[in-house]
């Protein structure tokens, strides 16, 4: 007996995945952004992080991150 999980699997096109996955990012001749971020080192540790944004017709994106690391 197999007991090995199955998966099952289907052709799609580039053009159905785009419509599914949201479009091509920069596709567009337009658009707008902005971005900023810091880094400070305080003995053994540093952080790290930023925010960006921007608008194009297809949309808004926008992010947020933060790092710290020891070292």
């Amino acid at each position: 007996m197999n007991l090995a999980p199955q998966v099952h699997t289907a052709q799609i096109s580039d053009a159905d995945l785009d419509d599914i996955a949201g479009g091509q990012a920069g596709a567009s001749p337009a658009g707008l952004g902005t971005a900023a971020g810091f880094y400070v080192e305080a003995g053994p540790v540093g952080i790290g992080g930023g925010v960006g944004a921007g608008v194009s017709p297809e949309g808004v994106a926008a992010d947020a991150h933060l790092h710290a690391a020891s070292f």
